[in-house]
């Protein structure tokens, strides 16, 4: 076939699977865009509001499916805008293919309108990007992109492609989508050997995270659990993997972590490492974090094998076949005194206190659990709010807790939504928190979940300061509130009417109890905006550069 560009990138698209794109317009992409109408029966477009939004969009798509999340913008500050977006997906290893349009070939490096060399500036954070010259390079430039970006460590690739491209003409010919090969190689002599340190130890943990999730499967952690007795703590971006209140689940490790699971690693005599990188919000002193552990680390990324922390012995592959590996040859055991000591430990664990007449955060959160059901997907912003949702939310499945992690971006939660709600389909309970100061970044998204009458929940943790820093200027500095009150009077009900969705105002649980009832039975995006108080802080707190040690509970 004799196909012109935009044809054949709407062709590779079907080829490889995908069935909805997130984007929003311009000059150089009109071609790309006119191609998507004329298909808009085999590949849906989602307009957003500002590319941001778009690229958070394709990746809370990506997190809720495992699937490769799409993005297309145009040329220049279009596609400058998906930079965030991007970054956010690198860090927190997301499959993600983001297309931009550039001014034509011949215009290239001539500072033409809208031009942005986007191949140099998303370098370092992509797996990999392209820069389309010749439409005969077009078809088998994305699928190598959307290959790099299911393969290994998963994560984003850009593909920039020139308007010119998208015009020329040139023979097409169909492929199937290659089947993407998950690292199985590992080295038999240090699978035994891991298999004989956890069988020698008396104090054993598993620390997991997110490479657990984006594995061939989880279920192989959760056996070795169940044969070893061992308990198990895990990272932000791996909540959900173990679900709440499984005996071996001990909560969120690092900063504002759980006492007892922070306690628990630094009395350690063995430490399993597996599909986590030992991150500073949870290795907060490399020198001291599992200080008495040996540690076997398991990556799929040989590159951070050892790299924050040194470790005793290091396996390289996906983490589900490394640990189904060794699950043969690990003895049962019950690990009983180590676990009792646990549950003492847990006992001193923090609990904050319930109130009848203003909103905890904790309490909204368990209300939240309550009438959304073990089912819903929760999606944060970044802040306050973050953390007191990885600590309460009852997580019970391992797609259902979608957040930026390794960025922290603010302003991720409503896109991420968004692509989380058109991903799982309208009958799907989507959920997002998120805070005042997180929200006013991409409320402007709301236009868009009106525009596709999409019934995501917002709760908006409202203190009308920026929560997490002004905590930090509590802890750290005095008491020196450097603009973190910013004097901000917006009407959250008023601004959600304005965009077409619904809101409502809660100042106590009978109020939010009520708002979120009825929030449940609407077929539109819904806005609760929740009251609390400012000086509401995240507990327990672990400084940056400390450990178990000088943790603060009160």
């Amino acid at each position: 076939m004799i196909l012109n560009g935009s044809q054949i990138f709407v062709e590779v698209l079907v080829e490889q699977g995908v069935d909805t794109i997130f984007g929003y317009p311009g000059g150089s992409v009109l071609n790309l865009y006119d191609e998507l109408y004329k298909n808009s029966d085999r590949v849906r477009h989602i307009l957003t509001a500002h590319e941001q939004g778009a690229a958070h969009a394709a990746d809370g798509y990506a997190r809720a499916t495992g699937r490769t999340g799409v993005v297309l913008a145009t040329s220049g500050p279009g596609a400058t805008n998906l930079v965030t977006g991007i970054a956010t997906a690198f860090m927190d290893s997301v499959p993600m293919v983001a297309f931009t349009g550039n001014v034509a070939t011949s215009m290239l490096g001539k500072d033409s309108f809208q031009e942005a060399y986007i191949e140099g500036i998303t370098m370092p954070i992509t797996k990999h990007n392209f820069t389309v010259r010749r439409v005969e390079d077009l078809a088998d430039t994305m699928r190598a992109a959307f290959r790099i970006a299911q393969s290994g460590r998963k994560g984003p690739v850009l593909v920039d492609i020139p308007k010119d491209v998208t015009a020329a003409r040139c023979e097409f010919i169909p492929k199937s989508p290659e089947l993407i090969r998950t690292i199985t190689r590992y080295d038999e002599d240090e699978v035994r050997e891991a298999a004989r340190m956890i069988n020698e130890a008396e104090r054993p943990i598993v620390y997991f995270g997110g490479g657990v999730r984006s594995a061939a499967g989880c279920q192989p952690l959760r056996d070795l659990l169940e044969k070893t007795g061992m308990p198990a703590t895990y990272t932000l971006m791996a909540a959900g993997i173990l679900a709440y209140g499984e005996p071996h689940n001990l909560g969120l490790l690092g900063m504002h972590g759980c006492y007892a699971a922070n306690k628990a690693i630094a009395e350690a005599d063995l430490v399993i490492a597996a599909g986590t990188r030992f991150s500073d919000r949870v290795a907060l002193n490399p020198e001291t974090f599992a200080s008495k552990a040996k540690i076997i680390q398991i990556d799929i990324d040989p590159s951070e094998l050892g790299k924050n922390v040194a470790v005793d012995l290091a396996l390289t592959g996906d983490a589900s076949y490394i640990l189904q590996a060794i699950l043969p040859y690990v003895e049962k055991t019950e690990h009983k005194l180590w676990m009792e000591q646990i549950r003492e430990w847990q006992r001193k664990d923090y609990h904050p206190q319930d109130s009848d007449t203003v909103l905890k955060p904790h309490q909204i959160i368990n209300e939240i659990c309550e009438q959304a059901g073990p089912d819903a997907v929760y999606v944060t912003d970044v802040g306050q709010h973050q953390m007191w949702a990885a600590q309460y939310l009852h997580h019970t499945k391992s797609r259902g807790f979608i957040t930026s992690g390794g960025l922290g971006t603010m302003g991720f939660g409503y896109g991420a939504a968004i692509g989380a709600q058109i991903a799982l389909g309208r009958d799907h309970r989507v959920v997002m928190l998120t805070g005042d100061g997180s929200f006013h970044m991409n409320l402007n998204e709301g236009c868009t979940a009106v525009s596709y009458e999409l019934p995501i929940i917002t709760v908006i943790f409202n203190n009308q300061v920026l929560g997490m820093v002004r905590q930090w200027q509590t802890s750290f500095y005095g008491k020196r509130y450097s603009s973190t009150d910013p004097g901000r009077r917006t009407d959250f009900v008023k601004v959600a009417e304005g965009f077409g969705a619904k809101g409502y105002r809660a100042t106590n649980m009978e109020e939010f109890r009520a708002a979120f009832a009825d929030a449940m039975k609407q077929k539109g995006p819904t806005w609760i905006d929740c009251r609390i108080d400012k000086d509401e802080r995240v507990l327990p707190m672990i400084p940056g550069g400390g450990d178990i040690n000088d943790i603060i509970m009160e």
